[in-house]
């Protein structure tokens, strides 16, 4: 919360403040620390004999990259993908200040619909759009699941 000042006037003076690029910006600067500890850590759990086997046969660091580290790290990218879609999902203070009424993310617009104060309580609409809301991030665990657990596991432990 100590950053939130300082980047609106960042994203004021390059222009992205209000929109939808700012905040995917945010985003991913503040998503960067955790996937980088989470990929470092898979990334070292690798066993070394593999690189030098490559090495061995020719294979430079794009190829190691490419061709061995990249195919084998499936299940730490669905881990990034489900990590940052479901944190940015629900995220709502950085909807509500970066961006706009007319951008307001999902979550900034559910809390609008359930908290308006209009007359008469509408129950149906307040859990349609709960319902709504929270079918992205299940539908997100029910396609990879399986992946994000193979994932976690292989970054946790090392040997």
């Amino acid at each position: 919360q100590v950053m939130i000042y300082p980047i609106v006037i960042i994203l004021r003076e390059i222009g992205l403040y209000g929109s939808l690029s700012g905040l995917v910006i945010v985003h991913s600067i503040f998503g960067m620390p955790i996937l980088t500890l989470l990929f470092r850590n898979y990334f070292s759990s690798m066993p070394e004999e593999l690189f030098r086997a490559a090495r061995v046969d020719g294979a430079g660091f794009w190829g190691i990259y490419l061709r061995i580290m990249l195919p084998m790290s499936l299940p730490i990218f669905v881990v990034a993908v489900i990590l940052q879609v479901t944190g940015i999902w629900n995220d709502f203070l950085f909807g509500v200040v970066y961006t706009r009424p007319d951008t307001y993310p999902m979550t900034v617009q559910l809390n609008n619909i359930v908290n308006s104060v209009q007359g008469v309580k509408e129950y149906n609409v307040n859990m349609a759009a709960t319902i709504l809301t929270g079918l992205v991030p299940l539908i997100v665990y029910f396609i990879s699941g399986k992946l994000f657990v193979r994932g976690i596991a292989a970054g946790a432990v090392k040997g």
